[in-house]
């Protein structure tokens, strides 16, 4: 069910935080038919939405599909916090649109030039940079920061004017939208997070290219060289 379009007659408001309760048109499935709605619009008494997620209970006794009218996007955060007021009780939730935030850590490695930071993490098998999914009321950049720290034990400053996005669906029907920033670092000494991060390289340029194998990540590079304006051909190694 999610990311499909349905219809959805509206029964009235949860909540005063535009949560509403409704049911799928056509739906017999008794489990499945009853939706909650969340919009920051009025609605009508029947509406046209996406299924944004799905709510269950610990045991699976308890399911319930969360939608938004159609074009309307949601992230867990706000998803969580809006059941939460109605005291929902729900252990898991599956979420269409996954949003998180990062940035292209750098530094001055003196006479051998930029040394850009790539992180490999439990789950994935490619190099890339560090990043992780933005909390509720924190702003982008604020989350940037949290994740870099939290990953890398590194403090580091955000560059002006430098926001890149990537957009891609890494299972299913989930979509995940990624912001980029450029940040410079003051130090060299990582201290990875070891329950997320396996490893990480302090790179060149050229070598980071080549390792990060997502076409999102190197155009993302090609952005970096051209903000730096650099070019480095030191090998990769481990610090």
């Amino acid at each position: 069910m999610l990311g499909k379009t349905v219809r959805i007659n509206v029964f009235g408001t949860l909540a005063e935080n535009s949560l509403y309760s409704g049911f799928i048109v056509g739906r017999t499935h008794t489990d499945m038919r009853s939706v909650y709605i969340m919009t920051d619009h009025e609605i009508g008494d029947v509406v046209e939405c996406t299924i944004i997620a799905i709510a269950s209970s610990q045991n699976k006794l308890q399911t319930r599909l969360v939608a938004a009218p159609v074009n309307e996007i949601y992230y867990e955060p706000e998803i969580k916090t809006r059941l939460d007021s109605i005291s929902a009780r729900f252990d898991k939730l599956i979420c269409m649109y996954e949003k998180s935030c990062g940035a292209v850590v750098y530094r001055n490695a003196g006479r051998e030039g930029i040394k850009i930071l790539l992180v490999k993490n439990h789950n994935g098998k490619c190099w890339t940079f560090p990043k992780g999914h933005i909390e509720l009321n924190e702003s982008e950049k604020q989350t940037a920061l949290r994740e870099i720290k939290e990953e890398t034990g590194l403090s580091v400053t955000i560059e002006p004017n430098f926001r890149q996005t990537s957009i891609y669906r890494p299972y299913g029907k989930i979509k995940k939208y990624v912001v980029f920033f450029l940040a410079r670092a003051c130090e060299s000494s990582v201290v990875i997070q070891k329950n997320e991060i396996d490893y990480y390289l302090w790179v060149s340029l050229d070598d980071a290219m080549k390792l990060c194998s997502h076409d999102n990540d190197t155009k993302i590079l090609v952005e970096v060289n051209k903000r730096l304006g650099t070019k480095n051909g030191s090998t990769a190694q481990d610090t």
